[in-house]
């Protein structure tokens, strides 16, 4: 519908090298809304807020179910605002499934079918930026098994590819850039994809060079330049603000429950002066972690 406005944007030949620059293409017309809201569409993916999902395939409406990590399935966990997506592969058999530690513990089925559920949300919200973080902890191949699976499934296509390997805050892309351009997801691999040599594999990004891990419970994680808290409400979580002087939490720290799910000013509390880009649950039907995010974002309601 956009195809008059691209081919003339191609005539500014200016224009399209700076697009290029930064691995995207020439915007066309500005989303009217941005993962909801049109505040969000001039605020870069770098300072924006988003709600994760912890082990999101993990899903079971019974309570006996003790692997589990989510209640609700992957599409009700997107339209309840999910826009971050992390999950933990193994290979079963021939196929390469998202499993809770092993397969026996856990089978969340095969990754294609998963990343088909995900891309066909995707098709239905085409103002929204998504993220997804793969654990890959037996080192599948990425050229061979993981490329595959983003290319049938469509998400080969909608992943944005980084001009360089470490992104500041402010490198990111607006989320009307990422949507207008059409590469509107992030992928992390936390295995496999460090070296960054195969072209084809670009946009399959290493964590673990933009990631770090705090010397503290691994809920929470950090984000080069991006802060990723974490709530994994049956364990004990930590409830002081890191401080990003001194890569420090305080000694002291309370415990958070699954009695005492996260609310608007409870994750606020952490980030006073600095926000976190992701915050990833456990049970995110259970508490206000939409709305702690939204405030996060700076909207209140």
């Amino acid at each position: 519908m956009f195809s008059s406005l691209r081919l003339a944007a191609f005539a500014f030949t200016s224009l399209l090298f700076s697009s290029s620059a930064l691995g995207l293409t020439i915007p066309t017309k500005r989303a009217q809304l941005c993962n909801g809201h049109s505040e969000l569409c001039e605020r870069k993916y770098g300072n924006t807020t988003f709600l994760g999902s912890h082990d999101s395939f993990a899903f079971s409406g019974n309570p006996f179910a003790l692997a589990r990590t989510q209640e609700v399935d992957i599409e009700a966990q997107l339209t309840l605002g999910v826009r971050l997506l992390q999950a933990q592969s193994h290979m079963n058999g021939k196929d390469l499934h998202f499993c809770h530690t092993t397969c026996g513990l856990f089978d969340g089925g095969k990754v294609e079918d998963y990343l088909t559920k995900v891309k066909h949300f995707l098709d239905r919200h085409p103002n929204d930026v998504l993220t997804l973080i793969f654990t890959n902890p037996e080192s599948v191949s990425v050229s061979k098994v993981w490329k595959p699976i983003f290319d049938k499934t469509g998400f080969t296509d909608m992943a944005y590819v980084p001009p360089q390997p470490v992104m500041s805050r402010e490198d990111w892309p607006t989320l009307g850039e990422m949507i207008e351009s059409g590469k509107r997801v992030v992928i992390f691999l936390d295995h496999g994809a460090d070296s960054r040599t195969e072209p084809d594999v670009e946009f399959i990004l290493p964590q673990f060079q933009m990631v770090h891990l705090t010397s503290f419970h691994p809920s929470f994680q950090i984000l080069i330049n991006v802060l990723f808290l974490s709530f994994f409400l049956d364990w004990q979580v930590w409830e002081d603000k890191y401080d990003p002087t001194n890569n420090k939490f305080p000694s002291h720290a309370p415990t958070a429950s699954r009695r005492s799910p996260p609310t608007p000013p409870h994750c606020a509390q952490y980030v006073e002066d600095r926000k976190p880009n992701f915050v990833l649950l456990d049970y995110v039907n259970v508490g206000q972690g939409m709305a702690a995010v939204d405030r996060l974002n700076g909207f209140s309601y």
